[in-house]
């Protein structure tokens, strides 16, 4: 069992690796799933086999030391050495693989609940949500905010809510749902959205914004136009550059890409059933649904509401809309 143990432990290290050098896209979840199911079976194994034989060991131990101990206090022996406490403590003591296995399954399935169910920690990996969200950002993302859905599948089960206009969502990417993607929700099912010469109209009306001066963007080098802007009843800031620039393109093929009508000046696009249109508050550096399409419900993963953590801007910490 031992080199079996060991074996996992290698198949393992070698996912994360890959991982973690980009040779392939992981999925945790489907990590802590397994993870759960194998130290379930050790766990199993523990309770029901290798306790109670160990358990079982130490008992007879106990019984032939009794035994000596009677035998010679019968020839008039009453001191007797040898202390079987450190044997007995060996004999139930459990094997590293067992403790690495079966003791951790409890820790690791609260984990995969929590992530599952509730709480979900998220990395911002680019700047298309400045300057709401930052680079850098570890944020939490409520799991239960648009139904309760199966881990790994991400199949809802129990309807709770739905995303409104203005919620931070992070959802999988529907070009490569490996990938998981963070935007706020624009248009809901049925909304007409057209973002034109950097005016956004959610049927046909002009969202309101507030001009809030020009502000440095570290990440892009340059001053950009920052605004308060108001959906639904979301208020959150967004930045776009000072001068509108054509709409270069570059979008792919979508599902429902006719009902979407692209433009020099921008696009247009009616919201399908079921979907939901997203864009980033770094209007002008924000691959969204402008170019890759819509987001359908069953890609939504919850709503991002908390930056827990900037290791590089502790002031970063804190709530967000």
């Amino acid at each position: 069992m031992s080199a079996l143990t060991a074996l996992l432990f290698a198949a393992l290290a070698g996912y994360l690796g890959g991982w973690y050098l980009g040779l392939w896209v992981g999925n945790f979840s489907l990590v802590l799933l397994i993870l759960s199911a194998v130290t379930f079976v050790y766990w199993l194994a523990e309770r029901f086999k290798f306790r109670p034989e160990r358990e079982a060991a130490a008992a007879t131990l106990e019984a032939q030391d009794a035994e000596r101990r009677a035998r010679l206090a019968k020839d008039g022996i009453a001191k007797v050495d040898g202390d079987i406490a450190e044997a007995k403590e060996r004999l139930l003591m459990q094997p590293w693989w067992l403790d690495w296995t079966a003791g951790l399954f409890p820790v690791i399935v609260v984990v995969f609940v929590l992530r599952s169910f509730l709480f979900e920690p998220f990395k911002i990996p680019s700047g298309s949500m400045i300057p709401t969200l930052e680079v850098g950002d570890l944020i939490l993302v409520n799991k239960f905010s648009y139904g309760i859905r199966l881990p790994v599948i991400n199949q809802k089960v129990v309807p709770v809510g739905d995303p409104q206009r203005g919620d931070v969502v992070v959802f999988r990417y529907p070009v490569d749902t490996r990938i998981d993607y963070i935007k706020r929700v624009v248009g809901l099912p049925g909304d007409e959205v057209s973002y034109l010469n950097q005016q956004l109209r959610i049927n046909g009306e002009l969202v309101p914004t507030t001009p809030l001066g020009d502000d440095y963007d570290e990440e892009a080098m340059r001053y950009m136009a920052r605004f308060s802007e108001t959906l639904g009843t979301n208020e959150h800031r967004i930045q776009r550059f000072p001068t509108p620039l054509p709409f270069l393109g570059g979008t792919r093929n979508f599902p429902y890409k006719d009902q979407c009508r692209h433009s020099p000046e921008g696009v247009v696009c009616k919201v399908p059933a079921g979907h939901y249109f997203m864009m980033g508050d770094n209007r002008d550096n924000s691959e969204d649904s402008r170019y890759w399409g819509f987001v359908p419900d069953q890609n939504l993963v919850g709503r991002a509401f908390f930056v827990w953590m900037n290791f590089g801007k502790l002031s970063r910490i804190g709530a967000f809309h």
